[in-house]
């Protein structure tokens, strides 16, 4: 029993106490954040613009939230943007003169149906007249 006691070694001892760690250092070793722009490009060759990249042989462009196809295929990926937003403009419009026309025709229902309530006013008027006679 003592034996097996002796052989026992504990791997990391009965309590849990971490070691600290270091404090991290606050200042970055680079010192290109303090570089302007224009150093930067002159001195990294860096050249800024929106992010672009190739996929299935067709280059593609981030630009106004938006990936554009710069490839030409059947039209350019700018035209194919513009016709998209245009599409969109010309449904709004659509539904907008839908709309327009709905109300039209219940105005022209509700007057229609003054009309003829007051022609048949008219008709009862005429008919009470002529039983008085």
């Amino acid at each position: 029993m003592d034996l097996k006691k002796s052989l026992k070694m504990p791997l990391f001892g009965n309590t849990f106490s971490p070691k600290k760690i270091p404090p991290r250092k606050s200042a970055s070793l680079s010192s290109l954040h303090t570089l302007d722009r224009s150093t930067r490009e002159v001195e990294l060759g860096l050249e800024y613009g929106p992010p672009a990249m190739n996929l299935g042989g067709q280059s593609w462009k981030f630009e106004e939230g938006q990936w554009i196809s710069e490839s030409v295929g059947n039209g350019s990926g700018k035209e194919f943007q513009r016709l998209k937003k245009r599409n969109v403009q010309l449904e709004e419009e659509n539904n907008l003169l839908k709309l327009k026309i709905e109300i039209l025709l219940d105005m022209l229902t509700e007057t229609t149906v003054e009309y003829h309530l007051m022609e048949k006013e008219a008709e009862d008027i005429k008919t009470q007249i002529r039983r008085k006679k």
